[in-house]
């Protein structure tokens, strides 16, 4: 892969797994379900 396939497959992964992939750690949440700050708005 080139470093822009390997970039943009990484960031496909990396959405998939913070945001639709359960974690039985989290009682199943998401971690993006899990943290109630995501975007940094509320400092």
């Amino acid at each position: 892969l080139s470093d822009a396939a390997r970039a943009a497959t990484y960031a496909t992964w990396l959405h998939h797994y913070n945001h639709h992939r359960p974690h039985t750690g989290i009682d199943g949440l998401t971690p993006a379900d899990r943290v109630h700050n995501v975007t940094g708005n509320y400092n």
